[in-house]
């Protein structure tokens, strides 16, 4: 995980030698401190639609996380940015290697993204829930919008990525009045086999 540049870390050796009061430090003066540590270039994939690549330079050792016990730190940066921003990473996994770390907190952010999307354009904080069964529908059916709009339904054209640009494309059908009168019925349980089931008799009868 990402570290604020106020949590208190030290190194392993830090710890053994010194009192407790007087060993902790920020994490970006620790970094700062521990100079010698080597930066490995790195190269990484984004998950961008051009599928470029991002090169990153990290340092990575092992060191004791204040109130947390003993973590893997480690500290990333841009390798045409020397003097950019840098992120300090965190795990208590204490096999986990630097790749990992790094690829661990860009997946971790993508998860924070996506919830920010549903939040804003599918209501995830809006449910009127009572009981842990509803929540739980409430999540599934939020969950379920989202893939739908991903999955470029009908009618959508396949450059519209954004899930704001996806709802206002549909909003022009959603309007129309035959529509609203059908969905509800398709949408319920067993109902697409109901009108099939209509549409036989109907047929069948003419």
């Amino acid at each position: 995980m990402a570290l604020r540049k106020t949590r208190s870390v030290t190194a392993a050796a830090r710890s053994l030698t010194t009192p407790a009061s007087r060993q902790w430090w920020h994490i970006d003066t620790f970094f700062r401190r521990h100079r010698r540590l080597k930066w490995d270039p790195m190269r990484l994939a984004t998950s961008g639609n051009k599928r470029k690549r991002m090169d990153v330079r990290v340092r990575h050792t092992s060191g004791s996380w204040r109130s947390v016990g003993k973590v893997e730190l480690g500290c990333s940066a841009q390798r045409n940015r020397p003097d950019g921003r840098r992120k300090d990473l965190a795990c208590q996994d204490l096999r986990a290697t630097t790749r990992q770390m790094v690829t661990g907190y860009r997946l971790r952010w993508a998860v924070e993204l996506f919830h920010k999307s549903v939040k804003q354009h599918l209501g995830f904080e809006e449910g009127a829930t009572q009981g842990l069964d509803a929540v739980i529908a409430h999540v599934h059916w939020v969950y379920g919008a989202d893939i739908l709009l991903h999955m470029s339904p009908p009618g959508l054209s396949p450059g519209v990525h954004r899930i704001g640009d996806k709802q206002r494309a549909r909003q022009p059908g959603l309007a129309d009045k035959e529509k609203r009168h059908i969905l509800p019925k398709l949408t319920q349980i067993g109902g697409v086999q109901r009108d099939k089931d209509a549409l036989r008799q109907a047929l069948a009868g003419a």
